[in-house]
């Protein structure tokens, strides 16, 4: 579980860039699934409901964080990501240690999100 500023932004660009449905909605909480299995929780920052609040608002969000998901095709995951504009900070590489390709983006709120490939998956980089 992330917090994000705007729930349903977030709830959307994950769901392009991940290929993910909404098991959830809404503006202050979102679940989101990947073949019937949830990958990823998104609560609103602000909000503290029965727990408290998920951050700082006063913080800056994402710093030290790294969401890591590996996908089935990076190249379609990548195709969907420039679909939206996202921000990418490195683009799609071997990373030798892990032995898999893989592409660094920002979310919406700073988050780095890390899309990989299969460990030892031929990949050719365009």
């Amino acid at each position: 579980m992330i917090a994000v500023t705007d729930v349903e932004k977030s709830s959307t660009w994950y769901c392009v860039v991940l290929g993910a449905t909404s098991g959830h909605g809404g503006p202050e909480y979102e679940q989101l699934l990947v073949d019937d299995a949830m990958i990823l929780q998104l609560h609103k920052l602000e909000l503290g409901h029965h727990h408290g609040t998920i951050g700082d608002p006063g913080q800056p969000l994402g710093n030290g964080v790294a969401l890591w998901f590996e996908v089935d095709d990076l190249h379609a995951a990548a195709d969907r990501a420039i679909t939206i504009d996202a921000t990418v900070q490195t683009t799609i590489h071997h990373n030798p240690n892990a032995d898999h390709h893989e592409l660094w983006l920002r979310d919406p709120d700073g988050y780095l999100v890390v899309l990989a490939s299969s460990s030892g998956q031929d990949l050719a980089v365009e």
